[in-house]
This record gives C-alpha cells, sequence and structure tokens, in this order.
C-alpha cells in the first residue's frame, strides 16, 4: 500500500482512466494489487502512485494483454511503473515548453489541466514547472529564446500557479507566513512555487511577489503579525542587499523566523553558510520540509517559556 496521501475518489478514477468503478473495484478484490486509503466517511481515495499503477495496467490490457497477464508484469517490474511517472512527467515539461515557445496558450492550457488532473499541486510545481522556470531562464540568459518568448512563458505560468494559488484551502491554526522578493527582484515565479507550497501544507500565507517597497514591507509585518517571513533572491547581484535585509528584520523582529532561498543561494560560500545557515531553506521538498520542522520546534519551545 502506497504511503503517500489519498487524492482521487473512485468517480475520479474511472473517468481519467475510461473504466468503470465496478471493474476498478473487482481488480482491488481478485488481485490485490492495491489498497486505497479511505476517509472519515469511509469513501476510497486513490494515491498519485496507484492511479499510476492503473494506467500502467490499463495501458497493458489495451495493447491486448489480460488483466492477469498485466498483474504478472506488473509484480515482475514494479520499478517499470515508477520510472513510466518520472517520464510522463518529464515528457509533459518538454510539450509544455515547445507550446510555450510556440505561443500556443490553448495547448499550454491542455497540458497543465492534465498535469493538474493526475498530480498534487505541489507536484505539479515542483517537478514540473520549477525545472520548467529554470530550462526557461537559462535559455534567454544564453540567447536562445527572445525576451519575448520569456514573458510570455513566465506570464502564464504566473497566471496558472495564481489560480492553484487561490484554490487551496487555509488552516488559521497553522502559523501566518510572508512571502516577498528580496530587494530589486523581478524574477518571483520560484517564490510563487515555494508559496504554493507553503500553502499546501496549510499555513495562512501572505504573498507579496516582487518590488516591494522596505517602508510597505514593515508596514505589512506590523498588521499581519507573521511568525515566518521568506525572502527570494535569484541574481547573484541582490545577494548582499538580500542579506542586509534580513539583518535589518532579524534586528527589527528578533522573534520571527526568516527562511531565504532562490537561485542566488543555490551555492552559498562557507562564510555565508556560516553566518546564515540557519535561513537558508534549501532547493528541495524535502529539505523545506526539514526547514520548517526544526523552526517549528523553536517556536513551540519559545512559546512554551513565555
Amino acid at each position: 500500500m502506497s504511503t503517500q496521501e489519498g487524492k482521487y475518489n473512485v468517480k475520479a478514477v474511472s473517468n481519467m482512466l475510461g473504466i468503470q468503478p465496478g471493474t476498478l473495484r473487482a481488480w482491488e478484490r481478485r488481485y490485490q494489487i492495491i489498497a486505497p486509503p479511505r476517509n472519515e466517511a469511509g469513501h476510497r481515495l486513490y494515491t498519485e502512485e496507484q492511479v499510476q499503477i492503473l494506467k500502467w495496467l490499463v495501458d497493458k490490457v489495451n495493447q491486448g494483454f489480460t488483466i492477469s497477464q498485466a498483474v504478472s508484469l506488473l509484480e515482475q517490474r514494479p520499478a517499470e511503473v515508477r520510472m513510466q511517472a518520472e517520464d510522463h512527467i518529464t515528457t509533459l515539461r518538454e510539450r509544455l515548453l515547445q507550446a510555450l515557445l510556440s505561443f500556443e496558450e490553448w495547448k499550454a492550457h491542455e497540458l497543465l489541466n492534465e498535469a493538474f488532473s493526475l498530480y498534487t499541486v505541489d507536484k505539479v510545481a515542483l517537478d514540473l514547472l520549477s525545472p520548467l522556470l529554470v530550462r526557461i531562464g537559462d535559455l534567454w540568459g544564453n540567447g536562445k529564446i527572445t525576451s519575448a518568448h520569456e514573458h510570455f512563458a513566465s506570464a502564464f505560468l504566473r497566471s496558472r500557479l495564481g489560480m492553484a494559488f487561490s484554490m487551496l484551502p487555509v488552516h488559521r491554526l497553522l502559523p501566518k507566513t510572508i512571502s516577498v522578493c528580496g530587494p530589486n527582484e523581478w524574477h518571483e515565479l520560484g517564490l510563487l512555487i515555494f508559496t504554493l507550497y507553503l500553502r499546501r501544507k496549510g499555513y495562512e500565507t501572505i504573498y507579496l511577489g516582487a518590488t516591494i517597497d522596505h517602508h510597505d514591507l514593515l508596514i505589512v509585518i506590523n498588521e499581519v503579525k507573521p511568525c515566518y517571513i521568506f525572502l527570494s533572491c535569484t541574481l547573484q547581484q541582490n545577494v548582499q542587499a538580500t542579506l542586509k535585509l534580513v539583518d535589518q528584520l532579524k534586528q527589527t523582529y528578533p522573534a520571527i523566523r526568516i527562511g531565504i532561498g532562490g537561485r542566488a543561494f543555490d551555492e552559498v560560500d562557507e562564510q555565508m553558510k556560516s553566518k546564515y545557515g540557519d535561513h537558508l531553506l534549501g532547493q528541495s521538498k524535502e529539505q523545506w520540509d526539514e526547514w520548517l520542522k526544526s523552526n517549528e520546534k523553536y517556536l513551540s519551545k519559545r512559546e512554551k517559556t513565555m
């Protein structure tokens, strides 16, 4: 059984794969290939991994195998199924890139709709869109695409990520956070992806984006009273200004935990790591999880001593 969180009910999986709910239940009972977790109401909720397993089986049946033969193949090659899921993400990413660079907005919407129908928001954001943004930035930086291509792609992705962000629920009991670009930073999509990750975890997150005046930021902080502030920096020339802002915020708001991330911090020297290591978020979801976990423990201890 998968350890992932269940997401899709029987009807949704049936529609995605083009097979009847009764067939799904029969496969589960007879072959015990998957065991979907159930929600509080007792309804099956399939995980992404389980949907990919079922998709693999359906593809084999459509190729002429019986379901029993397909299950036997699955038991012999479980790694192949996982690899196909990753291949699917890679294929979607390449097709989406080509659609954006060809200004085919309708096709880009279709591809992202497909991705969001099969995978969770954070998987789409982190595994599909985040590498895509890096790729687009590199193509533009190396002069292989025009600024028009980069602006079109960025505007499209910003719009879709914003829609996804607004649809995610908030748990009001979790700490409030503020996400904002560092001084002179205009590249906000990486920060938006990180903020999507926070909202997916249920945090009440205020997303400010780019070009926020320092005085205005302080006004928002005083009004929102967040437990966390997250700063993003993508350009090396803005690193020192971003770190200066971190120092100022630490001095003014010593109780607030500050995290910094972005491409400019992908590689840091030992001096910077020594001084700002506790603030560095890292580059992966696993590193973000660990950073939040360690800082939640800090906040919990601080509240108990107050």
